[in-house]
């Protein structure tokens, strides 16, 4: 297998992470997350209070994958935040398992787990930024060898990027050897280091939606899509649980060509969405809502991140602000291999290589913020000597997308459609 040619040429420096023994596993909205801090604090005030936080994290399904995704950088030393002072990268993986619940989801077509959606979240060390780059599913990759639980070894290959999930299910048969797989996929092909993951499945999102108690989003046109079990009028609606889960499965809809890359910036306007909505509630407050939110999260989520750890990463990130969550697609091009497929372009390199060091993914890439042009002011035109100016009539200009998301990066104060 030919490595990937740039894949060391930004790799991170050996930084300290958390020793990774029995870590627990949530995929909640770390974005903002104060809700598990609450619960963290609440701990240690009472029996009740711990007892509350006991079943939350009994909820949780704890995977450990150090011994499959090779030597970690030093851990740090103990304190309420693991990772303070340091950049935090979590792959964040959406299963399409079909299994139980799930199938009655998504229709009983496979067997074996695979993974749906694939995101790189970047925490910055100064917890100033939030940044989620979504890996298309479909991007040709080298997928590295890939050891699994029971012993068996997948080989080297390059292949799509969800092939590498897909083979360490087959081969170990359970989700250590599949997230293991994906995570040492995801940093040989970028450089960076990962240091937790988080996976959710069909039924954990659709419960989650609804404990959030729906997300309100803007559809710009109708969507009939039969397989994802989705029919809904362009406007503004707010999603239930089902619907939610449709509208980021659905492919063959009237503003999508079918493909696998043209879904991505549904997920990501959902998850957009999802986020703006938790963090406009004051969960804090609110200890029924809170509670509602936590149980199910908890009970959707696979994690090699322990409770506290994810607590303590929370609530030093609480103040991030909407305009510094920003989401993006790795950039991509058709692959010159296979039409169908998608290879990473050059500004892909970019922002791994910031990523890596910490800085805003976007710097130096053609979507750098402080590389746009500013607009100027349209001219008014002044009326000519001796004629009195009339008002035209004025009209509320309709409102447009300021950024296509799938193909642009955006921010939660971005407008990605119109109604």
């Amino acid at each position: 297998m030919t490595s990937h040619p740039d894949a060391a040429r930004h790799a991170s420096a050996a930084r300290p992470t958390t020793v990774r023994h029995a870590r627990t596993h949530h995929t909640g909205r770390i974005l903002r997350g104060t809700a598990l801090v609450t619960v963290a604090i609440l701990a240690f005030g009472g029996t009740a209070a711990y007892s509350v936080y006991a079943k939350l994290n009994g909820n949780i399904n704890r995977v450990d994958v150090s011994g499959l995704i090779g030597p970690r950088p030093t851990p740090s030393e103990g304190g309420k935040d693991p990772n303070a002072g340091k950049d935090v990268n979590i792959l964040l993986i959406g299963s399409d398992s079909r299994e139980g619940e799930n199938g009655q989801i998504g229709g009983q077509v496979a067997t074996s787990m695979r993974s749906d959606t694939t995101l790189v979240m970047h925490i910055s060390a100064d917890r100033s930024r939030v940044e989620m780059v979504s890996i298309p599913r479909d991007s040709l990759v080298d997928i590295p060898a890939c050891q699994t639980t029971n012993g068996e070894t997948y080989p080297e290959n390059h292949a799509m990027f969800n092939v590498a999930f897909a083979r360490g299910w087959d081969k170990g048969q359970d989700l250590e050897s599949a997230a293991a797989c994906t995570w040492r996929t995801v940093e040989a092909n970028t450089g960076i280091t990962i240091d937790d993951f988080a996976l959710v499945d069909f039924a954990g999102f659709q419960t989650m939606v609804d404990a959030i108690g729906g997300v309100p989003i803007c559809i710009p046109f109708d969507m009939d899509d039969r397989k994802a079990k989705l029919h809904i009028q362009a406007g503004n609606h707010e999603l239930d649980g089902k619907t939610a889960l449709a509208y980021a499965r659905s492919r063959y809809n009237q503003g999508n060509d079918g493909s696998d890359t043209g879904r991505i910036g549904n997920q990501q306007r959902l998850l957009a969405a999802m986020a703006a909505e938790i963090l406009k509630k004051n969960v804090l407050t609110d200890w029924t809502e809170l509670l509602g939110l936590l149980n199910a999260a908890t009970k959707s989520l696979t994690t090699s991140m322990s409770t506290p750890d994810m607590a303590g990463l929370a609530y030093s990130a609480r103040s991030i602000r909407t305009g510094n969550i920003t989401f993006m697609t790795i950039p991509w091009a058709p692959a010159r291999s296979d039409k169908n497929r998608v290879e990473w372009t050059s500004e892909a390199e970019t922002v791994w290589a910031n990523i890596a060091v910490d800085k805003p993914m976007l710097t130096g890439t053609s979507q750098d913020p402080a590389a746009q042009p500013t607009g100027a002011p349209s001219a008014t035109a002044s009326p000519t000597p001796g004629q009195t100016a009339t008002a035209s009539p004025s009209k509320t200009p309709k409102p447009k997308a300021t950024r296509k998301a799938g193909r642009e990066a955006f921010t939660l104060d971005d407008d990605t459609g119109s109604c």
